[in-house]
């Protein structure tokens, strides 16, 4: 692993990035709300489409337990917009190409894959409280089952 860990209590990497639309997203845009930021390895990638489609169709319940989801990868905008017109998501993907936001988060490392060492985004989630205070930080997550695992461990069901 390379990148530095974030733990509950630290205050989350501030950022700016651009979402499928070409807008411009910050995390300072979230302050007084919960936000759920999510790093994915690559767009229309079977688990990345599996774990975007799990917050697709949670997004209501949990926007209405006060939470707002951000996904980030390092796709460029035409792929995010591919990929959010094809899956029908509803909340905003951002691009961060040169990996500035997934390095600050320890999002980009070495992981095993297919039994081997590779470098790349490691499946994290990040819960930022609305003081901008890290949560809950998850490395490695599991694409499948993702949503409800969170659920789980806010405590919102």
């Amino acid at each position: 692993m390379t990148g530095t860990h974030l733990e509950a209590g630290d205050i989350a990497p501030a950022f700016t990035l651009r979402d499928q639309d070409g807008a411009s997203v910050s995390l300072a845009d979230f302050a007084g709300k919960n936000t759920i930021v999510y790093f994915y390895p690559a767009a229309s990638t079977p688990g990345c489409t599996t774990e975007a489609c799990d917050f697709r169709d949670n997004i209501n319940s949990l926007k209405s337990a006060g939470y707002q989801v951000l996904g980030v990868s390092k796709d460029n905008l035409a792929d995010l917009k591919t990929f959010q017109s094809e899956q029908g998501l509803n909340f905003p993907l951002l691009s961060d190409p040169d990996l500035t936001v997934h390095n600050a988060y320890g999002a980009y490392g070495e992981k095993l894959l297919y039994g081997k060492t590779v470098t790349g985004t490691l499946r994290s989630t990040f819960v930022v409280s609305p003081d901008g205070k890290i949560v809950l930080p998850l490395y490695n997550v599991k694409a499948t089952g993702h949503v409800a695992r969170l659920r789980r461990e806010l405590g919102l069901d």
